[in-house]
């Protein structure tokens, strides 16, 4: 597959403030911009991450400190490209990150390369609350929304949607980790609606109550894209998701190319509606009774399973981005229906069984070994200890593995990773699941 020219003169900066040292959709963007020659920067906390290990990683720097304000993150992001040669392009990687750079844009854009559109358009995008509000005014489907701003209303509306009600807090990137809170959660109950909604403060933002659509075969769907200079459409299509983790709920762990009109058309709709600029991630789920596709989440950045839209011309949605903010042209390639996109990790099934067609797999790759030999100790170590302390925790096994150190060598195509010359420090997460991309809405 050709491999558009890129200005490599360029480097690039990407930034993820989530500590999920399994997020592959980090990997992603490390190998499609370093494939094409770029340097990359990762922003990132790459403690017991596989991604530290990969050839196409040119360094590694410190990330923002949990909970960090967007104000406290500019000096650090400004110390970085200070020691870049040429104006990066900055790449938010999960939703805090791309609210932050929306907010220090007027901060960051002498230092950095980055769309120009409205500053708290990302932010808005990510809140699911403002979601039902712009998708409203778009006159895009949406699931039935309340914001309940009492515990007796948050009662009231879990009976008026009816049972079961899908709870949301509108600004998940906000929820404190080690709360148990999650950004979503199926309620049985209105007593559990009131009982969650009485967690607001902890939460850090409001509880919403959207009606439940129930799941079904070819119902959950995705569409990638980057809105260019000009407000353009490119790169990027639309797919379907086969298996999630967890199984019903979350990120997509196989999906499909399959192009699709209808959510082409909704996705064009409420990106040119908002005068939005940059690389978006949405999820529609399908109406069984409607057959409505309806859009349950506006991400304002690269999903995780992006390299799924590779198209024939090699263009992704990271590298459409690079291309326009360098002021490149941005080919124009063929869409790959029936291409798949596997976790092996969440979905080792499905990695190994043979498939037809063209496949690509999050962590595996002939040209970048040393990442999925890391991911199968990492992860193995990872799934041992989770099973351990639970054991534990019910009192029927052993004591939870003690914490270790461990060092993943990478083949360093650059200077050395701060943390330690051609290494990447890979420490066993002592808690907790993999967390980040988990949009558990209604998939």
């Amino acid at each position: 597959m050709p491999v558009p020219p890129l200005d490599t003169r360029v480097p690039a900066v990407l930034l993820r403030v989530d500590r999920n040292p399994f997020h592959h959709g980090t990997l992603g963007a490390v190998r499609s911009l370093g494939r094409a020659g770029v340097e990359v920067h990762l922003v990132a906390d790459c403690a017991g991450s596989p991604v530290g290990a990969s050839r196409f990683l040119h360094r590694t720097h410190p990330a923002p400190r949990p909970g960090a304000a967007p104000a406290e993150m500019a000096p650090a992001l400004l110390r970085i490209a200070r020691r870049i040669s040429h104006p990066p392009v900055l790449v938010p990687l999960d939703d805090a990150s791309a609210v932050a750079v929306g907010r220090l844009h007027s901060e960051l854009a002498p230092a950095f390369l980055l769309p120009d559109q409205p500053h708290a358009l990302p932010e808005r995008c990510a809140d699911k609350a403002e979601l039902a509000e712009i998708c409203a005014a778009a006159g895009v489907p949406h699931p039935v929304t309340l914001v309940p701003d009492s515990a007796e209303q948050a009662e009231r509306a879990a009976g008026r949607l009816g049972l079961p009600v899908v709870a949301k807090w509108s600004r998940p990137w906000l929820l404190p980790a080690g709360s148990g809170l999650r950004s979503t959660a199926l309620l049985r109950s209105p007593q559990q609606a009131r009982a969650l909604y009485l967690r607001g403060a902890e939460a850090g933002s409001a509880l919403l109550l959207q009606e439940f659509l129930p799941p079904g075969p070819d119902r959950d769907w995705f569409c990638h894209g980057y809105v260019d200079r000009s407000g353009t459409v490119r790169a990027g299509g639309q797919g379907r998701k086969l298996a999630a983790w967890p199984r019903g709920a979350g990120l997509t762990t196989v999906g499909e190319w399959a192009p699709q009109s209808q959510v082409q058309v909704l996705a064009e709709r409420v990106t040119g509606r908002l005068g939005y600029r940059g690389v978006f991630d949405l999820d529609f789920r399908r109406c069984g009774r409607t057959g409505h596709y309806r859009l349950l989440d506006f991400n304002p950045r690269p999903g995780a399973q992006f390299r799924l839209f590779s198209d024939t011309a090699g263009l992704d949605v990271v590298r459409a981005l690079h291309l326009d903010l360098t002021h490149r042209p941005v080919p124009e390639g063929a869409p790959r229906p029936g291409l798949r996109f596997v976790v092996e990790n969440y979905a080792p099934l499905a990695a190994l069984r043979p498939g037809r067609g063209e496949r690509e797999a999050a962590w595996r790759a002939a040209d970048d070994p040393a990442p999925g030999r890391a991911l199968r100790w990492l992860w193995a170590r990872h799934v041992t200890g989770r099973l351990l302390r639970r054991l534990h925790l019910a009192g029927t096994g052993p004591a939870p593995l003690p914490e270790v150190r461990a060092h993943v060598v990478r083949q360093a195509s650059g200077p050395p990773a701060e943390s330690g010359p051609g290494q990447a420090e890979a420490v066993r997460r002592s808690g907790g699941g993999p967390g980040g991309e988990d949009r558990a809405g209604h998939h």
